[in-house]
């Protein structure tokens, strides 16, 4: 009777069955428009712009009036002398992050769990926290001035080197470790929410039972915390690897020069150069069209190998 009755529930039609679940979850549905709304209008309408990428595109003119160039503008940016330049630095920043600014919240979030004051704790929470509210302008002003000849981390640099430096951005080879340590500095904490939300989960009974075996905090953080976290840990790898042809040009502008314009100039500083700098719109849409497909191949390629290796996954 039992397995006919639940059969006749979902038999009704749908409309029925959606009029009585709206009634019921009225303000679920409420708070989900404002999420739908900020999604189709800033995520799917914008789709239309895609034709920029074909065309010779004229704000005065419009989408319609545009001339139609097919694909010029990618064979533009794929036989431009800056294409393997931006392509090479865009990986490199990315790999840099992902080596060093990806585990960094990770290992904090360890460290943090094992500590048993809470007063410290929230201490170092807080002065972490604490970067990630700071404007980004300030921020990299603040950077600057540290690496600045005479600044702080310059005058340790000169320490331990024995030699005098100027601004540390005036040396190629250290833009990009001051770039991903920033990125580390100002994100660290931040980031760590996510991780100790996650440890948040773990049964206590677990680490009990641990203890009665005899494991100490290393054995306990490795066998318990961390394959707790590792489905947590894959989620955001994913994100990240379906990002490594994403660069911020906002940062990198505010840190580049001349002088380190050989590792510091990336498709995101490309694109702005060209597309609002020198008004090739087509241009740079066709650059951002092309990263975003690639980007949407990695995430599709990540996800699949992470489900595979760990049966988890995003989709």
């Amino acid at each position: 009777m039992k397995k006919e009755a639940s059969v006749g529930k979902y038999t009704q039609p749908f409309s029925k069955r959606l009029k009585k679940d709206l009634r019921r979850n009225w303000f679920a549905y409420l708070a989900f428009v404002p999420v739908f709304t900020y999604i189709f209008v800033f995520k799917y309408i914008p789709m239309y712009g895609v034709l920029i990428a074909f065309k010779d595109y004229k704000p005065f003119l419009g989408f319609a009036k545009s001339k139609w160039v097919g694909l010029e503008n990618f064979r533009s940016f794929f036989g431009s002398p800056y294409f393997l330049r931006t392509i090479k630095n865009t990986l490199m920043q990315n790999l840099w992050h992902l080596f060093l600014g990806f585990p960094a919240p990770i290992i904090l979030a360890l460290l943090l769990n094992e500590v048993r004051k809470n007063g410290f704790k929230r201490v170092v929470q807080t002065i972490t926290y604490m970067p990630h509210f700071i404007s980004l302008v300030v921020a990299m002003g603040i950077v600057r001035l540290l690496i600045d000849s005479g600044g702080v981390i310059t005058q340790m640099v000169d320490m331990v080197t024995g030699t005098q430096h100027s601004s540390l951005l005036n040396y190629a080879s250290m833009y990009r470790p001051i770039y991903t340590l920033s990125g580390v500095w100002q994100g660290v904490g931040w980031g760590t929410i996510i991780y100790l939300s996650a440890m948040a989960s773990v049964d206590p009974t677990l680490y009990e039972a641990a203890e009665i075996d005899g494991a100490g905090r290393g054995a306990k953080m490795w066998y318990i915390t961390i394959p707790t976290i590792l489905p947590t840990i894959m989620i955001l790898l994913i994100r990240e690897l379906g990002g490594m042809m994403d660069s911020g040009y906002q940062k990198s502008i505010l840190l580049y020069s001349p002088v380190n314009y050989r590792v510091s100039d990336t498709l995101g500083t490309f694109v702005y150069r060209r597309g609002l700098v020198e008004g090739s719109f087509g241009f740079s849409s066709a650059v951002g069209l092309v990263t975003s497909l690639v980007n949407l191949v990695l995430l599709v390629a990540a996800n699949r190998v992470s489900k595979k290796l760990t049966e988890t996954s995003l989709f």
